[in-house]
């Protein structure tokens, strides 16, 4: 791709997602950030290899993207409580983030970003997949953008449709490489639209996910039909990227715009990552 100065960027896929080279994240000057946000707008999804960076230098560069999120549920390291170490080990039975789904979507104010750093990966498998939720929109009719125009939908944080009805706790009880905390008077069910508007690239996306449960106004019988129909629709082949990790990995992927998927596909190894999230604001 034409037009970057200081970084290499190569998309990996037609719908989304870019490699970007010649970058040290613990070490970034303001005329390389100003390309790597350029970067993220236009792949929606980034990827730095071979990194080496401490907690405190992640934590750095996410920060300057915004103020960090703490995840409602999920209990930070012990000395960076804002950074969420995502591990599975042979001993648990399954791994966090094993559905489709934006971040924080639960929130009133829904994650920006989400930087991802591998600092173990299992010998096959573990690879993440993102999808383009600009083209999961643009590619519907125009009937059906007229009918969600002004359609909101309720998405909720501890109790998953696709797990059963399980809460957080029950879903992971038994696990030890992650602990589960109570948040608290944390907003954990919000009404979001179905079509957000970029806030810095004007465009529109698809806002469905994991979290959504039903149309606000709506009972669940109603809603399941199109929001079953739209979460199928949003995850096409041909809206995705895959990307294998390797130890040294960085990905970063902009939430408003994209759901991810973490394949649970490598049983008997184990898989560190260091994780932050961004603040975000409030979809329209």
């Amino acid at each position: 791709m034409s037009g970057f100065q200081r970084i290499e960027v190569k998309p990996v896929a037609g719908a989304l997602g870019a490699e970007v080279g010649g970058v040290d994240l613990a070490n970034v000057d303001e005329e390389t950030f100003g390309e790597i946000r350029r970067a993220l707008h236009e792949n929606l999804v980034i990827f730095f290899r071979d990194q080496d960076i401490t907690p405190e230098q992640q934590l750095a560069f996410a920060r300057r993207w915004g103020d960090i999120h703490l995840h409602p549920f999920m209990k930070g390291m012990d000395d960076y409580p804002e950074l969420l170490e995502i591990k599975k080990t042979p001993a648990d039975t399954r791994n966090f983030g094993g559905a489709w789904h934006s971040d924080q979507m639960f929130s009133p104010q829904p994650a920006m970003g989400t930087i991802l750093y591998a600092k173990q990966v299992p010998s096959k498998g573990g690879d993440t997949l993102f999808t383009n939720q600009y083209l999961a929109y643009e590619t519907l009719s125009d009937g059906l953008k007229e009918t969600l125009a002004g359609l909101r939908a309720i998405s909720v944080g501890d109790r998953f449709k696709s797990a059963g009805g399980k809460t957080r706790k029950e879903m992971y009880a038994g696990r030890t490489s992650m602990q589960v905390k109570d948040p608290g008077n944390v907003q954990t069910t919000s009404s979001h639209p179905v079509v957000r508007t970029h806030p810095e690239t004007g465009r529109r996306a698809l806002y469905v996910g994991g979290h959504c449960q039903y149309f606000d106004g709506l009972t669940d019988a109603e809603s399941e039909p199109l929001l079953d129909w739209l979460r199928s629709h949003s995850i096409k082949p041909e809206f995705q990227c895959r990307f294998r990790w390797e130890e040294g990995s960085v990905a970063f992927w902009d939430n408003r715009c994209t759901q991810h998927y973490a394949l649970d596909d490598y049983p008997g190894e184990t898989r560190v990552m260091h994780r932050v999230t961004i603040c975000g604001d409030t979809p329209v």
